[in-house]
């Protein structure tokens, strides 16, 4: 039985998105997530003058993950477990949005807002979805579990579990119905 990541210590995440990376320390895209991880445990420390220091140690490494590997990955993503950022570069992540657990992200990814006056309306991505390279998710909508996004897709309207988006506006042309878990 899975924990709930709530459950588990910001140390047990790491490690877990470690083995998720394919146990490489050194890939970009672990070094972003634990980045966001350790910056919601700074947001999180009861003592104050601990936030205050770490907030800056937390702000340099966030502006180095984004100017140097092109991952912006804000501490109030709500980021699931074992999410995997396959490849740096163009990535750009709203920081409202919610990613679910077990996915995939590749570079040239948008999660982002749609309009300019609905500033916090963010995607929501489920469990073991497969975003591939250039997709651009956009707006307030619900990506279902299961489902894959082909590559330079534009999603500007919710996917059903199960289901495979592709296109200029994005089409669903494959519903394979939510698989059993």
């Amino acid at each position: 039985m899975e924990q709930d990541a709530s459950n588990l210590t910001v140390w047990a995440q790491i490690r877990e998105d470690w083995i998720a990376h394919g146990r490489d320390w050194t890939r970009p895209g672990f070094r972003s997530v634990v980045v966001n991880r350790v910056g919601k445990l700074q947001v999180q420390s009861p003592h104050r003058s601990i936030r205050a220091l770490t907030r800056y140690a937390y702000l340099a490494a966030h502006r180095r993950m984004r100017n140097r590997y092109g991952i912006e990955l804000p501490y109030s993503v709500k980021l699931g477990r074992r999410t995997v950022i396959e490849h740096q570069g163009a990535i750009v992540i709203h920081g409202d949005a919610e990613i679910g657990d077990d996915c995939i992200i590749r570079q040239g990814v948008t999660i982002g807002n749609r309009y300019l006056d609905r500033p916090f309306d963010a995607p929501r991505l489920g469990a073991r979805v497969n975003v591939g390279a250039g997709a651009k998710i956009l707006g307030s909508v619900s990506i279902g579990d299961d489902v894959r996004i082909g590559a330079n897709a534009v999603v500007l309207s919710d996917v059903p579990s199960g289901a495979t988006a592709v296109g200029v506006p994005a089409v669903v042309v494959a519903d394979r119905g939510p698989t059993a878990a």
